[in-house]
């Protein structure tokens, strides 16, 4: 953090992340919106929900509209290093300054906003005065209370996946989760569904139906094969023996190296040329070259990343939940190593289900060193060490320092379990200045 303008702001923002927490609801937003002259009807936005996903698809439809020459917006959380990395203006993070104009903004309509609301309407505030011009906004928490979810019209929504997180605050079952990340629909614009399970597709196609929205694309789980039943297209997207990605959308067909590892990936993409081939701006209909190549340079870093420190591999992955998991073992097996060239580096929120996790990766590698990621309060690095035997450390630039010394040139170190722990070791690794932690 370079601006002396920014610090006390920034301080104020920590002051309310203690102070108030989380808070779902729109009326402070709508509130606080009207006062700074709605900047978010000023622009056009793609909206994106998901358990998992959300953010990489999000990554991906921002690499595709800077192909397609538009001066673009992208909206995320957590920050893995800087709080600027939320607000992103054609590829790069809002500069201090600029961030520091919005949120003096901000602060001055909206005394009472949470952090996130805080962060979320300085998003909407720093894209106009960019004068952006299409933006990727992807959801905090669910859907429909999250504060993101005030675009009237949004070019396109869309569920990339569904499963049990956050239960506490979006239902424990996979109907109730995808309700409410499906009150993102709107009457008359685009929906796109990754590959639901059977309980989540009922109710994502009964909202939108309900709603009025239309096109309704999903992508094929896998065996389905694609299809065309009254409102509701069914796209294939699946891997090449040669590594590309084959997307095959209604009258369209893109087969591309994705910018992103691993076979997850794959649905994300999808989803996120659907949303742009079923957009009405005229500028993306020059398909499928824009997609192609969008995909191809799409980055997102913490996930699947790999960077090489000391001569030796280290992979982040922001899994944090079961599903996330879930998918990094299967790429962790997907590369052929075997548990005694792995060293696991894990670190969990003690409201998440850490159990689930480590169980997913714990057996991938034979050294594993626990640390406690900043944030919320973790799971005690001594319980995650009870469940699979390895190294307790109080955090995680200790926890990478150990797992350096303990691989060889041959080795991997996977990095996972919290994405405030990537974000610390990430940091720790490049040498980067890290802002503190705010878990939401």
């Amino acid at each position: 953090m370079t601006s002396p303008r920014l610090i006390p702001l920034v301080d104020e923002l920590m002051r309310r992340a203690s102070r108030r927490g989380m808070s779902l609801g729109l009326e402070r937003m709508h509130a606080a919106l009207a006062a700074l002259g709605n900047p978010e009807k000023k622009r056009r936005f793609f909206h994106v929900t998901g358990t998992n996903g959300k953010g990489s698809t999000s990554a991906m439809l921002e690499s595709i509209a800077r192909e397609a020459g538009f001066r673009t917006g992208l909206y995320t959380s957590p920050h893995l290093c800087r709080f600027a990395e939320r607000i992103r203006v054609n590829g790069d993070p809002l500069g201090d300054d600029d961030l520091a104009d919005a949120l003096c903004r901000v602060l001055a309509v909206a005394p009472d906003a949470t952090f996130f609301e805080a962060m979320t309407l300085a998003a909407f505030v720093a894209f106009d005065a960019a004068d952006i011009e299409v933006g990727m906004i992807e959801v905090g928490i669910g859907g429909r209370l999250d504060a993101t979810n005030v675009l009237e019209r949004p070019l396109g929504t869309a569920i990339t996946s569904v499963a049990l997180d956050h239960t506490a605050l979006l239902g424990d079952t996979h109907a109730a989760i995808a309700r409410d990340k499906a009150g993102l629909f709107r009457q008359d614009v685009p929906v796109v569904l990754g590959p639901l399970d059977d309980e989540a597709l009922a109710v994502a196609l009964e909202v939108a139906r309900d709603v009025g929205a239309r096109p309704i694309l999903r992508v094929a789980r896998p065996g389905e094969g694609a299809s065309h039943a009254g409102d509701v297209f069914v796209f294939e997207a699946r891997a090449l023996p040669d590594g590309r990605a084959r997307i095959e959308l209604p009258g369209l067909c893109v087969e591309t190296h994705l910018g992103l590892t691993g076979a997850h990936q794959i649905a994300n993409a999808a989803v996120a040329a659907a949303l742009v081939a079923a957009t009405s701006m005229p500028t993306f209909k020059a398909l499928p070259g824009l997609i192609l190549r969008g995909l191809a340079a799409a980055r997102w870093p913490g996930r699947l990343e790999r960077i090489e420190k000391d001569g030796k591999a280290v992979l982040l992955d922001c899994a944090h939940n079961p599903h996330g998991a879930a998918a990094l073992a299967e790429h962790v097996r997907s590369l052929g190593f075997s548990p005694d060239r792995v060293v696991l580096v894990f670190g969990a929120l003690a409201d998440k289900a850490w159990t689930d996790m480590l169980d997913a990766l714990g057996p991938l590698a034979d050294r594993r060193v626990y640390a406690e990621p900043k944030g919320r309060a973790p799971a005690p690095a001594t319980d995650l060490a009870a469940r699979f035997p390895g190294q307790p450390v109080p955090e995680g630039r200790e926890a990478i320092a150990r797992a350096l010394a303990m691989a060889g040139p041959a080795d991997l170190i996977v990095v996972a379990g919290s994405i405030y722990l990537v974000g610390e070791v990430r940091g720790e690794m490049l040498g980067l200045a890290c802002d503190p932690v705010v878990a939401f």
